[in-house]
């Protein structure tokens, strides 16, 4: 998901996302602040703005908007980066607070369960769904010793909250290459929490739908909305839907496994989202896009214990190992593995930022420029239009 409504993230993940990730934050360029339209909006603030808490006093408080016992979507996967992180940093059980199934609309039970933390003794605040930003923002002002860190959105204060995500958008390209050669109705379908308005959703379409393009120019990417980050019953019927109109392999981002045991039932193919979901529906997984969440999480913890949390937006990428795909499934078709480890070299070593250039969209018209690529900011702020093979249903 996530949950992000308008805004604002490796190479090979280990075959747990509890591994130990990497702890270096990516270059200062590379992480921004924006305002809600998407700008950027200004420099960065000075390392060791909050001052260091020492390992055994760290207390962690993270806040879910689902249950991690869901055991393949978001949720499960934010939480195994917490317990990567734990291990990685050596914390002990007592020290990990988790507040589960809040709400992500509801303000009052957004608020109760950060304060809970807080009454709870926690000093560190994780709250990783796009609908705890406005609390976290408040809170932030009201308790300057706590710090708060929110997955996703794009508020901060540049001293006790900040936020986190990262270029899920380059997997997303990597998986559209796998689809693409796959798909023999050239039909794809794509299970989308959120429409064109939300940054998020929008580009990780695009990503998908421009790596399908690059290795077969006459597929189409039909989009059902659900209009919900997690909502199992509308993600099957999306899923069904997409089916019933010819799609044969089907995409997601949502938090539940369903659209693709909708595929697996209906004998096409999948990607799946959040973590690897050949487990749920291993008859018809291509590959997933993957979260590896204990790199931030190991990241932030430590540079806490450290005294140099900053207070700095973090956005991550292949090469921070934030993100990846989930080895590709002998599903997938002959001659794939080389399309997208061609990709992916492109992406982490050669320079490649999947939205290079002149950019046709689904509208007739053209986004970008010659020799330039859409910035950060603009990716995950202001996408608000479709590539030109996607179709919205």
């Amino acid at each position: 998901m996530k949950k992000f409504l308008s805004l604002l993230a490796v190479l090979a993940m280990v075959v747990s996302l509890c591994a130990c990730g990497n702890n270096q934050a990516p270059a200062a360029d590379t992480v921004q602040s924006t305002d809600d339209s998407g700008a950027e909006t200004g420099a960065q603030t000075a390392a060791g703005v909050m001052p260091a808490i020492a390992k055994e006093d760290i207390k962690v408080g993270v806040i879910h908007i689902t249950d991690p016992a869901e055991g393949s979507g978001y949720t499960y996967t934010h939480d195994l980066g917490i317990q990567g992180m734990q291990k990685n940093i050596g914390l002990e059980d007592s020290q990990i607070v988790r507040k589960n199934n809040v709400n992500d609309s509801d303000a009052t039970a957004i608020e109760n369960a950060i304060r809970e933390c807080i009454e709870e003794g926690c000093n560190v605040i994780f709250a990783t769904s796009w609908g705890f930003m406005d609390t976290c923002e408040a809170l932030a002002d009201e308790f300057p010793e706590v710090i708060f860190s929110h997955g996703t959105g794009y508020k901060s204060n540049g001293t006790n909250f900040n936020n986190y995500f990262g270029r899920i958008y380059q997997a997303r390209y990597l998986a559209g290459i796998a689809a693409g050669l796959k798909t023999e109705s050239n039909k794809l379908g794509y299970v989308a929490a959120m429409g064109q308005d939300n940054s998020e959703v929008t580009g990780g379409i695009n990503a998908f739908a421009m790596g399908a393009y690059s290795v077969n120019p006459d597929c189409e990417v039909y989009v059902k909305v659900t209009n919900s980050w997690f909502d199992p019953e509308g993600e099957t019927q999306a899923a069904q839907a997409l089916v019933d109109l010819g799609c044969d392999v089907i995409a997601q981002h949502c938090d539940t496994p369903n659209p693709q045991t909708v595929a697996e039932q209906n004998g096409v193919w999948g990607v799946g989202y959040n973590s690897d979901m050949s487990k749920d529906a291993p008859g018809a997984v291509l590959t997933s896009v993957m979260w590896d969440w204990s790199v931030y999480y190991t990241f932030a913890v430590q540079s806490i214990i450290d005294g140099t949390w900053s207070g700095e937006n973090y956005f991550g990428g292949m090469n921070e190992g934030l993100v990846t795909i989930a080895p590709l499934s002998d599903l997938c078709a002959d001659g794939t593995q080389e399309a997208v480890e061609a990709a992916r070299n492109q992406i982490t070593k050669e320079g490649f930022n999947v939205f290079d250039g002149v950019i046709e969209t689904n509208d007739g018209s053209t986004v970008g420029a010659d020799g330039s690529t859409l910035s950060d900011g603009e990716i995950t702020g202001s996408m608000n239009w479709y590539f030109k093979n996607v179709v919205v249903k």
